[in-house]
């Protein structure tokens, strides 16, 4: 069977792989539709820190049940759809211990540490499944990259009294945007493409800014009458934003950090200490797969229009090659197997 391989920065390849083995506690499972993800892309442009090469990609997955080990439990049936949690934890080091699994020490989430899912079947355990009678196998290869906006804003504590603003409109960024919008809170929206901009608005946003067109402290000053967001959550890993991050959120407010920053970023630590602001870390998630699974099937979410691009195996490698020379209009890229 065929497996998309990132075989080295800028290279991609599909290999034939053999059929995986089941073991008695597994499910074999046919693939529909894989997502690209930001680490896939920084994987390919050789600035993920965390990436292994040659790997099979893919985490982000919508998938069929083909056949159940001995030992899987009979709800999990041939024919049912779901979606899986990739990352996988030592169970040991001290984030693990304190129940913060989705920041071990030694993850390996498939894709980057371990073999993805950008292939036509593979094998995984029972337990890590999420299903959904009512969501599209796109849909469900959704699920995972918005469970960790969700859990950003988890992290930020969101609640309906909050101004959030979210730097970057890709399928993370409009992951924190829709649960902040679901906790009630005033959502603003930061990008530089005003299309993204516009299905932010769909996914809960209140107030769009086009930072390159506008200027963006003034922006934010008009919107939260001069005090600043509440709440800001980094969803861009870019030095500029991160800084804005800290320079435009509230006295006493909240930055919350996803985005992986290329180089390092440099702070006026004075206004971490007169602000009292908090800046918090936030990787992965815990157990946001259910809620977001939930949420989708409220239809509140513009799925749809989220996709910018669905692509065969065979035409995957150039199109992420193309996604590297030209990020601006991508939001999402699915590679879907019933095109091979």
């Amino acid at each position: 069977m065929k497996a998309l391989f990132l075989v080295e920065p800028g290279k991609t390849e599909i290999r034939e792989i053999e059929m995986p083995i089941m073991g008695p506690e597994e499910v074999l499972l046919r693939i529909g539709m894989v997502g690209f993800c930001g680490g896939d892309l920084n994987g390919f442009r050789g600035l993920f820190e965390l990436q292994e090469y040659p790997i099979i990609l893919g985490h982000e997955l919508g998938a069929t049940i083909e056949k159940a080990g001995s030992k899987v439990p009979e709800r999990f049936k041939p024919g049912m759809k779901v979606t899986i949690n990739p990352y996988l934890n030592c169970g040991q080091c001290i984030s693990c211990r304190k129940g913060r699994p989705n920041a071990c020490l030694d993850n390996k989430t498939m894709g980057v540490r371990r073999p993805g899912a950008m292939t036509e079947y593979i094998s995984v355990p029972w337990n890590i499944l999420f299903s959904s009678n009512e969501l599209s196998l796109d849909a469900l290869a959704l699920v995972e990259p918005l469970t960790v906006g969700f859990h950003a804003v988890e992290r930020g504590k969101v609640s309906c009294n909050d101004r959030v603003a979210v730097f970057g409109c890709g399928i993370v960024g409009l992951g924190a945007i829709a649960a902040s919008a679901s906790r009630g809170a005033l959502v603003i929206a930061i990008d530089v493409n005003n299309n993204k901009m516009g299905i932010a608005k769909k996914a809960g946003a209140h107030f769009t800014i086009n930072s390159k067109e506008v200027d963006l402290h003034k922006a934010l000053s008009e919107i939260t009458n001069d005090e600043g967001p509440d709440v800001i959550i980094e969803a861009v890993g870019n030095n500029i934003t991160y800084r804005a991050a800290v320079d435009e959120v509230a006295y006493t407010g909240r930055v919350v950090c996803i985005g992986y920053a290329k180089k390092p970023v440099e702070f006026n630590t004075g206004v971490f200490v007169r602000k009292e602001i908090e800046i918090l870390g936030s990787r992965n998630c815990l157990n946001e797969f259910s809620p977001v699974i939930s949420f989708l099937e409220s239809g509140k979410f513009p799925v749809n229009e989220v996709i910018t691009k669905m692509v065969s195996i065979q035409e995957a490698g150039l199109a992420l090659d193309d996604w590297s020379s030209n990020p601006d209009p991508i939001t999402k890229i699915v590679v879907n197997f019933d095109k091979l």
